[in-house]
């Protein structure tokens, strides 16, 4: 090819790529992202979402550069990275005005919250905990409308098969009657007073009023029934305490009790709690409650110190476990494990 040839081009595409670059970025992702949508319209129709509701939300979404911004900013775990203290966080979350308002949610609510845990073996308190806990007993719920918000974070593409799991989610609620515009939640797509994503709403929301309809955006007993069956698909056990506060003695060999496997699953969170022994065992080593009796010899339990030797410890049985399923965080588990507590006295 002649020389001028090359050169001829060669200006052609630094002229275009000129030209890119004037572009702004966020016009830049929105063509993106509209070129983008028909790949979702066709991924919903596959899984059985109505074409008249893929016509009614995918043409008029628009991209979301903040959900994108705000998913980047979320911190990668690290197993380098030091723990903070668990002290401070149990102050901003078990603090008197939330264990004021779970009681007063948790007086309100008692005739619906008996029923739902003779039903479920879930204790009411953990019910209105986790409740207090994601929204705040229904204050705060998110602004962001899930649609555009998940539709945005699959476009970006770093967790995509995920928001595009949950963004068909949200298609398959309108094609079950949920309102279009009920449709709003966190930037990340969780949503109602408990917070579920969409796949979870689908599976697990629950009617707890009787007027045969999931409601848990305006229905707190729609919010703690759905709490509950959430709790009881994970596997609660009726009749076991989530765990409770101890005095570990300063003779006890922590390298004899360390755990000796990996969760597949926030192994940086399991990772901090010990080998598993029964009450009998723990009470062998010398391990004492701080202000309850033993449960039953039998029960299993694991030992937790989050702020390290000679501070409060905590043994946790499996139904901590079922905590962690909901917010795989040892810090959330224990809050909502000590609000319910403390909203139950």
């Amino acid at each position: 090819m002649p020389r001028t040839r090359l050169f001829r081009i060669g200006g052609l595409a630094g002229a275009l790529a000129a030209a890119i670059a004037a572009v702004p970025v966020q016009a830049q992702d929105e063509a993106g992202f509209q070129r983008y949508l028909p790949t979702l319209a066709q991924q919903a129709a596959a899984a059985g979402v109505s074409q008249r509701t893929i016509d009614a939300v995918i043409p008029a979404l628009t991209y979301n550069a903040r959900v994108v911004e705000l998913d980047r900013q979320q911190p990668e775990s690290s197993p380098n990275a030091p723990v903070p203290a668990f002290a401070p966080y149990r102050a901003r979350h078990v603090d008197a005005d939330r264990i004021q308002r779970g009681r007063a949610a948790y007086l309100r609510a008692r005739g619906r919250l008996s029923a739902i845990e003779r039903e479920t073996g879930v204790p009411e308190s953990i019910m209105v905990a986790i409740w207090g806990h994601e929204t705040n007993y229904g204050r705060v719920m998110g602004g962001f409308d899930l649609p555009r918000a998940l539709a945005s974070l699959a476009y970006e593409g770093r967790r995509r098969a995920l928001f595009t799991d949950e963004f068909i989610a949200t298609l398959k609620m309108i094609d079950r009657g949920v309102p279009r515009e009920k449709l709003v939640g966190s930037w990340a797509g969780a949503f109602g007073g408990p917070q579920f994503l969409p796949s979870v709403y689908l599976r697990l929301a629950r009617d707890g009023d009787g007027d045969g309809v999931a409601d848990i955006w305006n229905s707190d007993a729609d919010t703690l029934a759905s709490i509950g069956n959430y709790f009881v698909n994970a596997g609660w056990r009726a009749g076991v305490p989530w765990g409770f506060a101890v005095s570990v003695p300063a003779s006890l060999d922590r390298r004899s009790i360390a755990s000796r496997t990996t969760s597949p699953r926030c192994a940086r969170v399991h990772g901090r709690q010990s080998q598993w022994k029964t009450m009998a065992e723990w009470r062998a080593l010398g391990v004492v409650p701080q202000a309850r009796a033993w449960p039953g010899d039998e029960v299993l339990a694991t030992l937790l110190e989050p702020d390290g030797p000679g501070v409060t410890a905590y043994l946790l049985t499996g139904n901590y476990r079922v905590i962690l399923d909901y917010n795989c965080s040892n810090f959330y588990a224990l809050s909502v494990g000590l609000l319910a507590d403390a909203v139950e006295r």
